[in-house]
């Protein structure tokens, strides 16, 4: 398992000098995937923040074979990719043994690519897909995805006098990814480099179709400061509203289990998209009962698929 210290001792694979935002936490997603890898590997990428930050035109911060592709599609690229790989392989005029990722965030990968997506999953794929979730089309200008959690403003569902934000919770998708029953499926968060790091290179080792789902906070979507960024993705683990766990053939592992289970508010008073939930005891009862719900449903399915 990597630690920051080894992975710094790696060679680069995303150059600095791009432009994210200060903070931002998807370049610390991609070095955590990327120096996992002991192999070669070949990065798909949807557009979106990710896109259009490392790569303007003409240059690039990518140190890998990179290939930009419409929003709705970056699992069905990566899937033609790896299959004529595959061909080649075959053929015996490539010998190598290359991997090949897939990113996107939210938007491109729980709505808009989620057709795709479904697809090179079902169809079993030798390929990683990684979804930076930050929980919103935050390129675009900050509107609602269905990743957007319960309660939070954004430009098309924002919080008025008459409702506080978006109205419904968010779509369990890594969940939808594990009924695909591919050989694996995890949720980390760019706070824990240990815990995401150890699931990449395990992914990496993997044969076959693989989703990676990992929380990736944004500094002007969320309203936070730019030193926050590790500090948020640690607290809402400790919140249970996103849970660091994995299913491998099935069987379920919780890989962190809070020692002392924080209330969803204390996530919530960090960051202005939620300033006026904080106001409404009874949608936060409501949010609280349902994380409560899923954090006991993931411990059952833990002791379900584990049993002798």
């Amino acid at each position: 398992m990597s630690s920051p210290k080894q992975a710094a001792a790696v060679e680069t694979k995303l150059t600095g000098g791009h432009r994210a935002c200060a903070g931002c936490a998807f370049p610390i997603a991609i070095k955590e995937v990327l120096s996992s890898c002991k192999y070669p590997v070949v990065v798909v990428n949807a557009t979106g923040c990710m896109e259009v930050t490392t790569t303007i035109f003409p240059f690039t911060a990518w140190k890998v074979p990179f290939l930009h592709n419409a929003f709705e599609n970056s699992a069905a690229t990566c899937s033609g990719i790896e299959g004529a790989y595959q061909s080649l392989k075959k053929q015996g005029k490539i010998d190598k043994n290359i991997k090949f990722v897939a990113f996107g965030g939210d938007g491109g990968t729980y709505d808009i690519g989620l057709q795709s997506l479904s697809g090179a999953m079902e169809r079993g794929h030798d390929m990683m897909y990684v979804c930076y979730n930050n929980e919103a089309y935050m390129n675009t200008g900050v509107q609602r995805s269905s990743a957007t959690p319960r309660g939070s403003s954004t430009t098309t569902a924002p919080a008025g006098k008459v409702i506080n934000g978006k109205q419904q919770n968010p779509k369990d998708l890594t969940e939808i990814m594990v009924a695909h029953n591919i050989p694996y499926v995890a949720q980390t968060t760019v706070g824990m480099w240990p815990d995401a790091t150890k699931k990449f290179e395990k992914a990496f080792e993997i044969t076959g179709a693989k989703f990676v789902n990992i929380y990736s906070p944004c500094i002007p979507g969320w309203g936070i400061e730019t030193s926050q960024t590790i500090k948020l993705s640690k607290l809402v683990v400790d919140t249970c509203m996103w849970p660091i766990y994995e299913v491998e053939n099935g069987k379920y592992k919780i890989n962190y289990k809070p020692a002392t289970k924080l209330p969803v508010t204390e996530f919530y008073k960090t960051q202005a998209r939620f300033k006026a939930l904080l106001k409404d005891e009874a949608q936060i009862k409501l949010i609280q009962d349902w994380v409560d719900a899923k954090w006991a449903r993931l411990q059952l399915m833990e002791e379900a698929t584990n049993k002798a």
